[in-house]
């Protein structure tokens, strides 16, 4: 798959591992069980763009865009 869409960035610095990215879109955040959060899929797929947005809206901390869009 190529890079055509957005894809997701997070502040490390910036991200306490809350979980709302992950309750919103689980097929793309993760989090483990020490509290850091990992991006299981970067690249967002058209049919993911609405819910993976409202993750990066949603994120308290400010961690998260997507670039590219």
């Amino acid at each position: 798959m190529g890079n055509t869409g957005p894809r997701i960035e997070v502040d490390t610095n910036r991200c306490q591992g809350t979980g709302v990215c992950e309750s919103i879109a689980p097929s793309h955040f993760g989090v483990r069980e020490d509290g850091s959060m990992h991006i299981i899929r970067a690249e967002v797929a058209p049919e993911d763009l609405d819910r993976v947005r409202d993750a990066v809206d949603s994120c308290p901390t400010l961690a998260l865009r997507l670039s590219g869009e």
